[in-house]
């Protein structure tokens, strides 16, 4: 069960989700929804970074932490970028806008306990349609997006990214 209050001093949503275990203490994660502020910058990039390299182990490393914080830094002036937080803690976040959804990344160890699907729904609540590009190899990233509503729109070789990998391009649109 989800329950949600608003709490505008901090501009965050929180979020309660109950976890049923058997034969356990029920614990009440808390998680929290809100706008991302430029102080929110090194953790967005921590999460990125992590996340990054936990999916794809083999790719090489193109930028430093150094660089990752400057272009987040950056991305905060241009996108919408929303952080989830669970027990306090930064766990995801994802960057949206103009119809592109640049960036959905949940810490690894967060992973599988529903935020993604929570920030991926609040960027489709405020778009009419979302873009996006994740790599062809990433089949679970593939597979949640399929099960939201993308649908394939181009595949290329990887020849425009940075990391020269195949590439795939999903679409959804708001019904």
């Amino acid at each position: 069960m989800i329950s949600s209050n608003h709490h505008p001093s901090r501009g965050m949503l929180e979020y309660t989700m109950k976890i049923e275990e058997p034969h356990a203490e029920q614990q009440e994660p808390v998680m929290e929804v809100g706008e991302a502020t430029s102080q929110d910058a090194e953790a967005i990039a921590r999460i990125h970074r992590a996340t990054f390299e936990a999916t794809y182990p083999k790719f090489p490393k193109l930028h430093s932490a150094e660089q990752d914080l400057e272009h987040f830094k950056n991305l905060l002036e241009r996108s919408r970028i929303l952080v989830a937080k669970q027990n306090g803690e930064f766990a995801a976040y994802c960057a949206f806008g103009n119809g592109w959804l640049t960036d959905l990344y949940v810490a690894p160890e967060y992973q599988d306990q529903g935020l993604g699907t929570l920030l991926l729904n609040k960027a489709k609540d405020e778009s009419s349609e979302l873009q996006l590009w994740t790599f062809q190899e990433n089949q679970s990233a593939r597979r949640f997006y399929e099960h939201n509503g993308f649908v394939p729109a181009e595949e290329t070789d990887g020849h425009a990214n940075e990391e020269k990998q195949p590439d795939i391009r999903y679409v959804w649109r708001k019904q």
